[in-house]
């Protein structure tokens, strides 16, 4: 499902597209790529007519409706009448950051708590019970980078970690395409930063944390897992001077690597020839445009910088002796049989048990602590609560 807060991000993007097209206010088109850099390709500091038209197909491949001549164009009426439709949704919905409903979760003992200055900096927190500190756990959502929030901690798994005396940080943080990649790595990396300053405050022990996430949010917390200390010693930040590195990390469906050349060769084997992987992943497109595409999402200007940012936040890439455990749980067996339908061969394929299985090749070779569950799969842990329970709770303050 395609989050409400994306659906209202395009309908502005519009908007101030129609400005920007008439060029009667400079000063919003300076805005305008101050919050959306990613739709300046070529860095002049100017949306280029070739740009405006870019994004306009963008928006209208997603939402074909905002077309309602059926022209394949996007007059200025017709952006108007979409940005409309946007702000009256915006009025009549609720917002996900400050609802009450929670399907049955425990009220947090402290909510929507700031973390940073964007909106969407925040996190809920939950406190286990104790009158010595806590081990934590925070959780960190997925959704492609693009969707998505903090209420998608699952109720079973707070109860779980908060039943085992592991207290529960469950955060948001900024989405594309408002902003480009690694801005949610950085945004994780605050959050934990700022619950470990914070920690005194809530009877927490900030030397026993776990990160745990799926998807998107497990590409998030191996990189933190597995990226060396970012602490800043010299900053006059307090929160910036606060360990970045983690006891343990649990993943769910996590992409061990952001490299696509890597997801080819895998899913290609798996696929075999009964299907096309450009069509599968839908993406029918000449190499040039999917070079341009990653360029964009990752605020790239070179395909060498493009690269090395890749490999700076894959855990194939950066994973070294030192690191913690990881515990990795997918919902196939390597060798099973593909979904019939097409629809939901794409989840499948992205969130394969494929990626498990080549970063525990390259944990076991370091002699770095590894768990890997799949259907089928001997394991020690059965869940992440469990995996947590043993590195967090019943085990002494890391060395």
């Amino acid at each position: 499902m395609k989050s409400y807060f994306n659906f209202f991000l395009l309908a502005l993007l519009i908007n101030l597209m129609g400005i920007a097209h008439a060029q009667t206010n400079e000063q919003m088109v300076k805005k305008f790529l101050e919050r959306f850099p990613q739709a300046d390709a070529d860095g002049d500091g100017k949306l280029s007519s070739t740009e405006q038209d870019a994004i306009n197909k963008r928006v209208l491949k997603r939402y074909p409706k905002a077309d309602t001549n059926g022209d394949g164009k996007l007059s200025a009426q017709e952006r108007q009448a979409f940005f409309r439709k946007a702000m009256a949704r915006k009025k009549n919905k609720p917002n996900p950051e400050n609802s009450k409903s929670r399907s049955g979760k425990p009220t947090p003992d402290h909510a929507n708590v700031k973390y940073g200055p964007h909106e969407r900096n925040v996190f809920d927190l939950w406190l286990a019970k104790s009158d010595q500190p806590t081990p934590l756990a925070i959780y960190i959502h997925g959704g492609g980078f693009k969707s998505g929030s903090k209420e998608k901690l699952k109720q079973q798994s707070l109860t779980d970690l908060l039943a085992k005396g592991i207290s529960v940080a469950s955060i948001s943080y900024r989405l594309l395409p408002e902003v480009t990649l690694p801005t949610p790595h950085h945004d994780a990396r605050r959050a934990l930063q700022f619950i470990r300053h914070k920690s005194g405050d809530w009877n927490i022990d900030k030397k026993r944390v776990g990160v745990f996430g799926g998807s998107a949010g497990a590409q998030i917390s191996m990189w933190i897992a597995y990226s060396d200390e970012m602490a800043n010693p010299d900053s006059e930040d307090p929160v910036e001077r606060e360990s970045t590195r983690v006891t343990c990390v649990a993943t769910a469906g996590g992409q061990t690597t952001m490299d696509y050349d890597i997801w080819a060769k895998q899913m290609r084997a798996i696929l075999g020839k009964k299907y096309s992987l450009e069509k599968v992943l839908g993406q029918g497109k000449s190499q040039k445009a999917k070079g341009t595409d990653q360029l964009l999402l990752w605020g790239a200007k070179t395909p060498e910088e493009l690269k090395a940012k890749i490999k700076k936040h894959s855990a194939l890439s950066i994973i070294s002796k030192d690191d913690p455990p990881i515990f990795m749980s997918y919902g196939m067996a390597p060798n099973a049989e593909p979904p019939s339908e097409t629809g939901k061969l794409r989840g499948w394929l992205i969130h394969h048990s494929f990626f498990g299985i080549e970063l525990k090749k390259k944990a076991d070779s370091l002699n770095v602590e590894n768990h890997l569950r799949y259907r089928g799969a001997k394991c020690d842990y059965a869940s992440t609560a469990e995996f947590f329970k043993d590195k967090l709770a019943s085990a002494s303050k890391p060395k």
